[in-house]
């Protein structure tokens, strides 16, 4: 693509029909320089792998987690009344939905060029102005400035067991391809649902060793003694919830993936714990997260990646209260959905921010209490499930379509896969007698030395 020229296909996604992305969505698999090497569907793609342009790969990252202005938060509840519901944890609204406004989750993402981090759910609102048509280009380049690059070169997973699946073994993060990592901090998400329960009049009880948490009692102005929840139902309850933003995420990308004609899947067939760098084997350090071990978990239980996303929870923290204090300074601090000088949507978005009840001392304290008693009871936070979230990924790739024409009927694939490299490939060398309108063919010599591996 010529710099500051946008390829016709770029409009051509734009234009793409919501109900033909819908209907057309597939796991497309078979990638420009893949092979299967038996079997009915046997194949061995005739091209090099074409990694995805600049503009290919923010166009999925964006509709994957990218800001699309602020939150309108929850209106009303009769309960708070005269004071706005202050569930959120986020200002401003993302392409994915999150819980109550939660937004816990953040996107790593890998390629040839290396490992990066994607941070949007503390981002304001990127783009604003009055408009009937999102100005996407400019949405894309407000984004551009949110990418970290955290490391060199592809992300490493060996292509065997138990790091990926056997039947992914043979494409997942393959050359060529970009790998999108949704990753959720389950912690923060207990902690906010402790503070939405307790809001509501409810505290926790510790089913799992059938015990009261000690010193609740001192905060019975607070909730109802008579309406204690079981801790393992409200920490799955967080671990579903986070798993929505994770999932909807995937299923945004899928659907771009659609428009504009590139080959993927979301799946759920790598190791979390190699991804994350938490296997336990040295020489698949994956992300890097830090991570615990304990004769009390069946399975590590990693905490976050240190200085670039780390979980509400200790080692991150020094106790439980430092994480509540944090997380209520999202909220309420400068910039939080909460505070009056936060801009926003409404025509007097300063009084209906101010309007928010703030957590006072004794609601921090007893939302600190039951978090503390999980950490010490069950040596993590939260007590029954991890504290960091990985387990779908979005992959995308250029298709090979002579594997489609070859082993499927007419109708494989969308139109926009059919002409996906004339229009946002205009300028790739290609002959059309070799190519056929899938990609670079794979030089003789390359191909004769992977016929000797």
């Amino acid at each position: 693509m010529v710099e500051g020229i946008l390829p016709p296909g770029f409009g051509d996604a734009l234009e793409f029909s919501l109900i033909e992305a819908l209907t057309g969505r597939r796991a497309r698999r078979f990638s420009l320089g893949a092979s299967i090497s038996k079997g009915a569907l046997a194949f061995e793609s005739r091209h090099e792998p074409l990694p995805l342009t600049e503009l290919e790969r923010m166009m999925i990252l964006v509709a994957m987690a990218g800001n699309t202005g602020w939150h309108f938060l929850i209106p009303h509840n009769e309960r708070y009344a005269p004071f706005l519901p202050n569930y959120a944890g986020a200002a401003g609204g993302r392409t994915i939905p999150s819980n109550a406004g939660f937004h816990t989750s953040e996107i790593f993402f890998t390629d040839d060029t290396g490992v990066y981090f994607f941070a949007t759910r503390d981002a304001p609102a990127l783009v604003e102005g009055e408009r009937e048509e999102c100005d996407f280009d400019a949405l894309l380049s407000a984004h551009r400035k949110r990418i970290r690059k955290l490391a060199d070169g592809r992300l490493h997973l060996p292509a065997r067991e138990p790091h990926i699946e056997s039947h992914n073994t043979w494409v997942a993060n393959c050359p060529g391809s970009l790998l999108v990592i949704p990753a959720g901090d389950v912690a923060q998400h207990q902690l906010a649902n402790l503070c939405y329960y307790l809001q509501n009049g409810s505290c926790l009880y510790d089913d799992i060793h059938g015990e009261r948490i000690q010193g609740l009692e001192r905060y019975r102005h607070l909730f109802d003694e008579n309406s204690l929840l079981p801790l393992s139902f409200i920490e799955q309850y967080s671990l579903m919830e986070c798993t929505t933003e994770l999932v909807s995420s995937c299923y945004a990308g899928v659907l771009m993936l659609q428009a504009m004609g590139l080959g993927g899947w979301m799946f759920n067939g790598m190791n979390p714990y190699s991804v994350l760098g938490a296997s336990g084997d040295p020489e698949v350090p994956g992300l890097g997260f830090r991570y615990d071990i304990s004769e009390r978990w069946p399975v590590p239980n990693p905490t976050g990646l240190p200085g670039v996303f780390e979980g509400f929870c200790p080692p991150h923290f020094p106790d439980m209260r430092a994480a509540v204090d944090a997380f209520v300074a999202r909220k309420f601090g400068a910039g939080g959905p909460f505070h009056p000088e936060t801009p926003g949507p409404w025509r007097e978005s300063k009084k209906v921010r101010g309007s928010a009840q703030v957590h006072n001392e004794d609601f921090k304290e007893c939302v600190t209490l039951q978090a503390q008693y999980t950490l010490d009871r069950f040596g993590k936070f939260p007590g029954t499930v991890p504290s960091i979230l990985v387990f779908i990924y979005l992959q995308a790739h250029h298709l090979d379509l002579d594997f489609y024409n070859h082993h499927f009927k007419p109708g494989a694939y969308l139109r926009t896969h059919a002409t996906h490299m004339e229009r946002w490939h205009p300028n790739e060398k290609k002959s059309e007698k070799d190519m056929n309108g899938s990609g670079r063919v794979k030089n003789r010599g390359a191909r004769k030395r992977e016929g000797k591996r």
